[in-house]
């Protein structure tokens, strides 16, 4: 049983940045890893994937201003999060997944419900 802890939430001014960190009870490896958001009375969406190679996928509305990253010597997985915007405000969730191995690599996009793990999230707040 994989189990996800994310940390790094806050509130901050638009155009700020903040470092979501993802803790893995395990190790990431062998795992495609993403970070998904749901904002108030929206629906969960896909942020950015890495997929087990490293190879990463994002949502065209964070495409570079985020960074999705990891290090399976921590089993910790990272969303350096840059130019913030107030729609970038809602809870943010790490998710790994392990069901799909394309030529020797485990994959995943950014639909939920490819992820079999879930953290309790954390909030990120931009404010005007």
């Amino acid at each position: 049983q994989v189990q996800l802890v994310e940390s790094g939430g806050g509130s901050v001014q638009t155009g700020g940045a903040l470092k979501l960190s993802c803790a893995v009870s395990g190790s990431t490896y062998g795992y495609c890893m993403g970070w998904f958001r749901q904002a108030a009375g929206k629906e969960r969406e896909g942020v950015a994937t890495i997929h087990s190679n490293d190879g990463t996928e994002y949502a065209d509305s964070v495409k570079g201003r985020f960074t999705i990253s990891r290090d399976n010597s921590k089993s910790t997985v990272y969303l350096q999060m840059n130019s913030l915007k107030p729609e970038d405000t809602a809870m943010y969730y790490c998710a790994a997944a392990s069901g799909k191995v394309v030529g020797g690599v485990v994959v995943a996009g950014l639909s939920p419900d490819e992820y079999a793990y879930w953290g309790q999230g954390t909030q990120v707040t931009v404010s005007s």
